[in-house]
């Protein structure tokens, strides 16, 4: 799509949805296939919900939010507050794009197991017979690591292994040659270590096995077939776009634009997607089934399924309803009162993200900051209260 074509038809397809931002809701029942035992069990009147969301960023002076919730069928909510930067007062709308953050590793595991779907690998190809000169962690048993353990954080290196260079802008290139220096703290597949650069072994592997670029691929294989039209990789693709938003941080009391480490965006796996709140309900739509000619039945349930069983300590294991926790295939999953939730949650220097849905429910929620706020560590359990009409 050429570059006029495409700026035309997001300007149509805002001024369509645009009537979404003032609130108004589809009727879920169009939405939920005609399910009369979906409407027994859930509770999908949202205005509780969203009004509860609206007034707690507007009490915390949220620069600028995006919301969806969504059906297989459909939009049920979109919504947009705020500004894309407290400098321009530039209204946020449902085009506006976020940088998404963690939430990138949702389409990195998608890509990984759409290499397994389309026979370029398998799940238990070992990252050093694609690799043969790079060495993973400090004991021999690391050389068993394959693709599914880098998918699910269950290599056995240590947990966040380099992140703190990322902090401190040093890019993936540079920390590759270090990968044998990772201590390696259990059996791959015995334990669980979230990763930010070594999960980003994905985009090689993407790139060893087709001979495309990470970014081509994602957008062949995920973002075009969508119409996810305003979603893109990379940091040069997000300064460049007119409706970007800006990154956030809270300073002497008051919010202040903030800058972007461009070492976050090396890892493009792990943390490197830009995207629209629309684009983002696309995502969330797909992964319930709504495009099965993209993303079939069969193939969502292998990359919903629980490959490791995550402990306590990160902030969802933390909310009151949750039950068991695992790591799927770039996904998070937990049973939250007695309901098999998919999510995850995302933070980087100035944004924060969070995307969930229910299966079982038809129902899912997309959730977009461009400030770093711990009000939405608090998004996914009341929404999912809300849903099963119980509250802590």
């Amino acid at each position: 799509m050429c570059t006029h074509n495409r700026e035309v038809f997001i300007k149509i397809r805002t001024l369509l949805i645009r009537c979404l931002a003032f609130g108004l809701f589809l009727g879920s029942s169009s939405l939920l296939a005609g399910d009369p035992t979906l409407e027994a069990n859930y509770n999908y009147d949202l205005s509780k919900f969203v009004s509860w969301m609206e007034a707690s960023t507007r009490e915390k002076e949220i620069p600028g939010v995006a919301l969806a919730i969504v059906s297989r069928e459909g939009i049920m909510h979109m919504q947009t507050w705020g500004v894309k930067s407290i400098e321009t007062r530039e209204p946020v709308h449902t085009d506006s794009v976020f940088r998404i953050a963690s939430m990138s590793k949702t389409f990195a595991g998608t890509s990984a197991a759409l290499l397994v779907d389309q026979h370029y690998q398998t799940w238990d190809t070992k990252l050093t017979d694609l690799f043969p000169s790079m060495h993973l962690g400090t004991r021999r048993s690391s050389g068993a690591i394959t693709l599914k353990h880098v998918v699910s954080h269950s290599t056995g290196l240590m947990p966040h292994s380099y992140s703190n260079l990322l902090d401190d802008g040093v890019g993936y290139d540079r920390i590759k040659s270090s990968f044998s220096k990772i201590p390696t703290v259990c059996q791959p597949g015995d334990c669980y270590g979230y990763q930010n650069v070594v999960f980003s072994l994905i985009g090689d592997v993407v790139e060893q096995s087709t001979g495309e670029s990470y970014e081509k691929f994602i957008y062949e294989q995920i973002f075009k077939p969508l119409g996810m039209i305003t979603a893109s990789v990379g940091m040069e693709p997000y300064l460049e776009n007119a409706e970007a938003t800006a990154p956030h941080r809270r300073s002497r009391g008051a919010w202040r634009t903030t800058s972007t480490n461009p070492a976050y965006y090396s890892v493009a796996p792990a943390s490197g997607i830009n995207a629209s709140i629309f684009d983002m309900s696309m995502w969330v739509r797909a992964n319930l089934g709504a495009f099965p000619e993209v993303l079939s039945s069969d193939f969502l349930s292998q990359l919903h399924e629980p490959i490791i069983a995550t402990p306590r300590g990160n902030y969802f294991n933390r909310w009151s309803g949750l039950e068991k926790a695992y790591y799927a295939t770039g996904w998070r999953v937990f049973d939250y009162e007695g309901q098999r939730v998919v999510h995850h949650g995302g933070g980087v220097r100035g944004y924060r993200s969070e995307m969930a849905f229910v299966p079982e429910a038809n129902i899912g929620l997309v959730l977009l900051f461009n400030a770093e706020s711990n009000l939405a560590n608090d998004i996914v359990p009341a929404f999912l209260d809300n849903l099963t009409n119980t509250s802590h």
